[in-house]
């Protein structure tokens, strides 16, 4: 049975269900199979979704317009100078007003707090692009990639190199729901936030990975 996520905002991969995710990377894998066979799928037929973005980025202003362009959508791109904030609008009024001519808000931003209050403020569905604190897109991204491969994620080990930053964030949040063990070697002062360790292995523990 679908799991019904319309409307639902992601600032965080924390905020989805295990079989949210799962549907997710079911439906992922459906559309690139349909991608492939050159069969169109306009699901999102009419809509549009407008992007934010603070920090200008090619990889994800090139995937989420291609992305909205396969659905049969559009995608507004909003730079930095095309808005007010900062020069006397708040994030409120902004989101409020985008709100008022978009079906979506995708935002690439510094500050992780400027995700959560688009949400607050937005009357339409908003997706975290990146943030300081999570990068919830490419976490998924990074799952589908082993879910694809290896078919599955559960009683996996995921081993990841680098600095404790967003996408190690939301790695940890994503594995501890999916029952995929995962291992983190990160330099000295460069350690994933302690909350989010904490979180993760509690989740794990309820979902079967060692965390």
């Amino acid at each position: 049975m679908a799991v019904q996520m319309k409307g639902k905002s992601l600032a965080a991969l924390n905020d989805l269900t295990r079989e949210e995710i799962e549907q997710i990377l079911k439906t992922s894998e459906l559309l690139k199979l349909q991608l492939i066979r050159g069969q169109e799928h306009p699901v999102l037929k009419g809509k549009t979704l407008a992007m934010i973005f603070e920090k200008p980025s090619t990889r994800t202003r090139v995937s989420f317009e291609v992305g909205m362009w396969q659905l049969g959508g559009y995608a507004l791109y909003l730079s930095s100078n095309d808005l007010q904030l900062g020069r006397g609008e708040s994030i409120g009024d902004t989101a409020r007003t985008i709100s008022r001519y978009s079906n979506g808000i995708m935002a690439r931003v510094f500050a992780h707090q400027t995700i959560l209050d688009l949400i607050r403020y937005s009357s339409v569905p908003v997706i975290n692009g990146l943030s300081d604190f999570s990068h919830p897109c490419q976490g998924l991204a990074d799952l589908f990639t082993v879910y694809e491969k290896k078919g599955r994620l559960e009683g996996l080990r995921l081993a990841y190199v680098g600095d404790g930053n967003n996408v190690a964030h939301s790695l940890i949040e994503g594995c501890s729901k999916m029952g995929t063990n995962i291992i983190l070697a990160c330099p000295k002062g460069y350690e994933p936030d302690s909350k989010v360790v904490g979180q993760g292995k509690k989740e794990a523990k309820k979902n079967g990975s060692e965390g």
